[in-house]
């Protein structure tokens, strides 16, 4: 452990800021998967791109599910061996160990599009998307690698085992992968897979933040995409989240589609998960954004008069 806290709290000075070894970790590993990428074209089976579709589901739906919406919101409970295994399928995501991504998630919601927002757009469109990963004090806050935040998830060995443990299970992944295909499935099911995933998770961040519609009052830049909605399981209803972000359902409308609301229902139903929150009418009525504009104009008029 000591020797990992090293790694976190020993930044050195480059390219005009401070990196660590994490961050210097994190460059590498993205950088490495993007090349393996390049070589689909060359290891194309369908046995390879089925494969990677599915797990695009599983770890997709274990960070929507698991990292987002159980975890860092708690928007519902869940029996622990279950809760655990959405976690442990949301780690072969790529996108670090349930303690990483529930704190810079919940800063972010703290936060949320100012310069303390860990992937705030003010930097730019990279920064908001992908620039944040390589900047682990951005992240943090410090290079004390404590993670104040996540004290609930700190208290739960099975989660600082997969801190400590992360990227080994990646690694693992990979292995078995080729063991099992070769190439093609060390290509497609590990890294077109993963790149896809991130880049549909890193867009909730950036994309969903600068394009789309608002409809709710949140005081942010988060926006409705339906695109992101689709491809990300539901996350891509970005304004309804941050008008409600306790919420376990995220597509409040019939059209707008939320596999990860539909699971979590599915799982509700047969009496795995229990204690889902939802907003009431009277909640989403006092937050649309309409209804403040109204109001707004209603006072103007009565002014002017």
């Amino acid at each position: 452990m000591a020797r990992l806290l090293w790694v976190v709290q020993k930044p050195v000075y480059f390219l005009g800021r401070q990196w660590n070894g994490v961050d210097i970790a994190s460059v590498v590993t993205l950088t490495a998967i993007h090349l393996i990428a390049l070589l689909a074209p060359f290891h194309f089976t369908w046995s390879a791109f089925w494969l990677a579709v599915a797990l695009y589901y599983v770890t997709g739906v274990g960070v929507t599910l698991s990292y987002h919406r159980n975890l860092a919101h708690k928007s519902f409970k869940l029996p622990k061996w279950l809760e655990y295994f959405f976690a442990y399928c949301a780690v072969h995501s790529l996108q670090g160990s349930p303690l990483e991504w529930v704190s810079s998630h919940r800063s972010h919601h703290q936060f949320t599009d100012t310069d303390n927002d860990p992937h705030t757009p003010n930097k730019g469109f990279w920064f908001s998307h992908i620039g944040w990963i390589f900047d682990y004090h951005k992240r943090f806050g410090s290079y004390d690698g404590r993670l104040y935040n996540v004290g609930d998830l700190k208290r739960q060995n099975f989660y600082k085992f997969l801190h400590y443990t992360y990227p080994y299970h990646c690694v693992a992944c990979g292995v078995v992968l080729y063991l099992i295909g070769g190439m093609p499935y060390l290509v497609w099911a590990l890294a077109v897979r993963t790149i896809f995933v991130l880049h549909v998770t890193f867009s909730i961040n950036s994309i969903c933040h600068m394009w789309g519609n608002q409809v709710w009052d949140t005081g942010d830049l988060s926006k409705n995409n339906w695109l992101f909605g689709l491809l990300a399981h539901g996350e891509g209803w970005h304004n309804n989240h941050h008008a409600f972000e306790y919420s376990a359902r995220q597509g409040f409308e019939w059209w707008q589609i939320d596999i990860t609301w539909y699971l979590i229902r599915f799982l509700q139903i047969v009496g795995l998960a229990t204690d889902v929150k939802l907003p009431t009418e009277l909640q989403k009525n006092r937050k649309l954004l309409f209804n403040k504009i109204s109001s707004i104009e209603g006072r103007f008029e009565t002014k002017v008069k």
